[in-house]
Formats: C-alpha cells, sequence, structure tokens
C-alpha cells in the first residue's frame, strides 16, 4: 500500500487519503451521501466498516484507488512453496513487451515443441494448489508454467495450436485468481486480459466462456461493479442460444459467471439484479444435479449457497448471513472456496456482537488454509479492528493471529 503500514485501519485510512486531499468531514460526507457524524465514527473506529460498496463510493470520492483503503496488495511471504521470486517476477512474465508489440521471443527457440500432455499436468497441477490455497506455490508455479504454455502455442500449428492456446488460457486464468486473492487487482486484470485473447485463439466456446468469467472477475475486483454487472449479463446473452443443450462444463462455466454478476451486483447494491442472478446459477445447478468442480468451477448447490450468504452481506442483510451461513455443509466443495465462506460467516458474527464465534471461525479456517487467511482483507480487517476495539487486553489466540497478519 502507498506510503502507510498495513496496521492502520480503515478508517484512518479513509481520514489520512482525506486529509491529503484537503477535504473536511462535512464535505467528504456530503460527496457519499452521509453525514460528518457518520464519517466521524467511522474513521475513528467506532462504526464498521467492509462493504465494498461503501468503501468504493469513498474511494472514488477520494480519487484512490479501493485497494488504497484495504491496504492491498498483499506481501506475498517467502515460504518453502513459494521461493523468493513471487509476484514481482509474475508481473514481469505477464508484462512481456515483446507480446503486446507482437516482436516475438527474441531469438529463443526450443528444438521441439512443448508436449501439450505435460503442458495440461502442469495446469492441472496449478489449478489443484490454488483450490488448495497455496497460492504461494501457484505464484511459484506459474513462472515456469506460462512462458511454457506461451512456446507451445508459438511452436505448434493447426488443432494443436489452438490446444495450446486454451492451456495458456487456463494458466493466465489461473494467475488472475490468485493475484486477486493477494489484492493486485490491477494485475489480475492484466492477466485476464491475457487469458481472453489466447481463450478466443483456441476457439473453444467454454474456455472463452470460462475466461469472459474470469474477466468479470477482474473486473468486481477493481471496484468495477457495474461493469461486472453488464458483462455477466453479455456472457448470459453469449451462452443462452447454446446452454439448453450444454454439458456439465458448460453448465458449470454458465453457473459461476452468474455468480460473479450476482456479486457485482450486490455490492453495486442492486438488489434485483443480485436476486436474478443466484435465481439463474440455482437453476444452473439444479440441471448438474450435484456439486462438481468442472474447469476447477467448483460450481453445484453449495457454491450457490455460499454466495447467497456473501451476497446478503454484501447488501447489508447481516441476519439473513447468520441464519444461512454457519448451517452450509461445504464439505463437498475445494478448500479454497470452504475457507472464503468461513470468512463471510466470521464477518457476520462479527456484526452481530458474536465476536467468540467470528474469532473461533476464523481460527478454524486458518489452520486449513493459512495463506488464504493471511491475505484476505476481510480476515485483516475483522481482527485488527476486534484488537483496537477491546476494552480490555485481547486473548491470547486474538494477539496471535493479529501479529500472524501483520495487524497487530
Amino acid at each position: 500500500m502507498r506510503g502507510m503500514t498495513t496496521q492502520l485501519t480503515v478508517g484512518e485510512r479513509i481520514a489520512w487519503y482525506r486529509r491529503r486531499r484537503g477535504l473536511s468531514q462535512d464535505v467528504l460526507a456530503g460527496r457519499v451521501g452521509r453525514t460528518s457524524d457518520w464519517l466521524s465514527k467511522i474513521e475513528n473506529g467506532r462504526i464498521e466498516l467492509d462493504r465494498l460498496s461503501v468503501l468504493r463510493n469513498i474511494a472514488h470520492a477520494l480519487d484512490v484507488a479501493l485497494g488504497d483503503l484495504v491496504a492491498e496488495p498483499s506481501l506475498m511471504e517467502w515460504t518453502k512453496d513459494s521461493g523468493q521470486q513471487t509476484v514481482p517476477a509474475l508481473r514481469s512474465i505477464l508484462m512481456d513487451y515483446r507480446q503486446v508489440a507482437r516482436l516475438g521471443d527474441g531469438g529463443s527457440s526450443r528444438s521441439e515443441p512443448t508436449s501439450l500432455d505435460a503442458l495440461k499436468r502442469d495446469i492441472d497441477d496449478v489449478w489443484n494448489a490454488y483450490q488448495d490455497a497455496r497460492f504461494g506455490y501457484v505464484t511459484h508455479r506459474l513462472l515456469t508454467v506460462i512462458p511454457a504454455a506461451k512456446e507451445a502455442v508459438r511452436t505448434h500449428v493447426g488443432d494443436e495450436q489452438r490446444l495450446a492456446a486454451g492451456r495458456l488460457a487456463l494458466a493466465y486464468q489461473a494467475a488472475a485468481s490468485v493475484l486477486t486473492k493477494v489484492g493486485e487487482a490491477d494485475l489480475a486484470w492484466s492477466a485476464s486480459h491475457r487469458g481472453i485473447d489466447e481463450a478466443h485463439r483456441s476457439e473453444n466456446p467454454v474456455i472463452i466462456g470460462s475466461l469472459l468469467r474470469s474477466v468479470a472477475h477482474s473486473l468486481l475486483s477493481t471496484g468495477a461493479y457495474g461493469d461486472a454487472v453488464r458483462l455477466t449479463h453479455e456472457i448470459a446473452s453469449m451462452l443462452d442460444p447454446d446452454i439448453r443443450k450444454a454439458g456439465p462444463t458448460m453448465l458449470s462455466v454458465y453457473g459461476t459467471a452468474l455468480l460473479v454478476g450476482a456479486m457485482a451486483a450486490a455490492r453495486s447494491e442492486d438488489r434485483q439484479s443480485a436476486r436474478d442472478f443466484l435465481d439463474g446459477a440455482e437453476g444452473t445447478a439444479g440441471r448438474l444435479g450435484s456439486d462438481q468442480n468442472r474447469l476447477w468451477t467448483a460450481f453445484g448447490p453449495t457454491n450457490v449457497a455460499i454466495h447467497r450468504v456473501s451476497t446478503a452481506m454484501e447488501l447489508g442483510d447481516v441476519q439473513v448471513a447468520v441464519d444461512l451461513g454457519p448451517g452450509i455443509d461445504t464439505t463437498a466443495v475445494p478448500t479454497e472456496r470452504r475457507v472464503r465462506h468461513a470468512l463471510e460467516v466470521s464477518r457476520a458474527f462479527s456484526y452481530s456482537n458474536q465476536r467468540d464465534d467470528a474469532l473461533a471461525t476464523i481460527l478454524e479456517a486458518e489452520k486449513v488454509a493459512p495463506e488464504q487467511v493471511r491475505y484476505h482483507f476481510l480476515s485483516r480487517h475483522l481482527v485488527q479492528t476486534w484488537i483496537r476495539t477491546q476494552r480490555s487486553k485481547p486473548s491470547f489466540q486474538l494477539a496471535g493471529l493479529a501479529d500472524r497478519l501483520n495487524v497487530a
């Protein structure tokens, strides 16, 4: 984050940027349709604020990025999985000027085309690790997988080249997904942009649909909620003619695109669109018949239920989330989905003044996926809020968690 440490709360960051812009509380509050008393309580930590729709409005009024207010991107820790080349190395690959300028490979070549079977195994490995929430490992593997996939596209021809392009598109989608998880929203957008180009080159409608979903998700993560909603409508219109006869993979891609749209609509405070997207996804999951993981979508009835809780929280329907969230059995979906839902349940508990349950939920999630909990805005924000508003000394468990998340 520019110019500030992660120890500042969201409210303190808002106050810092407000003062940098030379705005009074009255002026900024007026720009977002709130009272100065409300803004004062936000800045002083007397009101919790983690609804991204509200944060986006404040960021827009301050002319800063949403990430500036939520302390993103996060620094990726060096681990055995990640090594000592992480996001900056991946950025270099994604921002390769030769690819943008279409200048070729700089003279390097291989005597034999990259094996498409080996490439498939590598991409499977990357996506499986992503769904296990091993984000450092995914970042490290993509440093070799993306160049190998680009080489495969360059050296193969015809149907094999189209197949290689589809695999490169999925590698870029994995990059966009993991970069979003660590708060690198702008870089994730670049990865999605690269991916959709390769998806179209593959001429595979399922992969095109999957990468369009990735673009919508990248728009969502940058705060472009209205654009994400519009793109979801366009994706649905594009896929609708074929969806009646679609197989399970296309159904899964279509359903997950609707879930992205539901989240975007909720953050735009568009209840009707959020409801329509969720109902469409639920109908699609019903056709699928069970929780599946086609093309790493983790789509099915459980993921739809998870998103009903997430959209409820984004819309401020806390009691709905408290009533639904804890009762959802997430054992049928991958780790990344289970832990993301746990963070949402923790947020719902926190808003309902059930902090012991909220803390216990995060601690259980951390046991399963420590990287995901460490990097996610929600966990950092919740723990920091609890630390700052404790009337007594924080418990050993809370203090230890705050230290591990670097928000103490």
